[in-house]
């Protein structure tokens, strides 16, 4: 059985036991979480839409970090401008605990 949730307009494909890292929830580490199920497979068969809005998928909380580091670098030719710039992402690692009816 699998689910495809979606979180900060991104869909993933879980299964129960998966190890998945979401836009940043707010959460505590060891909460569990609800998330949206868009499309769920069994052995009964693909639910979508109203059918599938009947399932959750609950996953728990293990890390809230940042990811590893980007360099954004803008400049402007022959004009002596630039412009440098760092990001870290952050992101909430969860571990999917269960896809079950509500």
């Amino acid at each position: 059985m699998y689910a495809i949730i979606d979180n900060g307009n991104k869909q993933y494909k879980v299964v129960v036991g998966d190890v998945v890292r979401l836009e940043k929830l707010d959460a505590e580490v060891g909460d569990k979480v609800e998330l949206n199920v868009v499309l769920v497979s069994d052995e009964n068969g693909i639910k979508v839409k109203e059918e599938a809005a009947g399932f959750k998928a609950v996953a728990e909380v293990l890390k809230q970090d940042k990811d590893k580091k980007i360099i954004v670098f803008k400049y402007k030719a022959k004009k002596n401008e630039r412009k440098k710039q760092g990001h870290r992402q952050p992101f909430t690692e969860v571990k999917i605990v269960e896809i079950a009816n509500k």
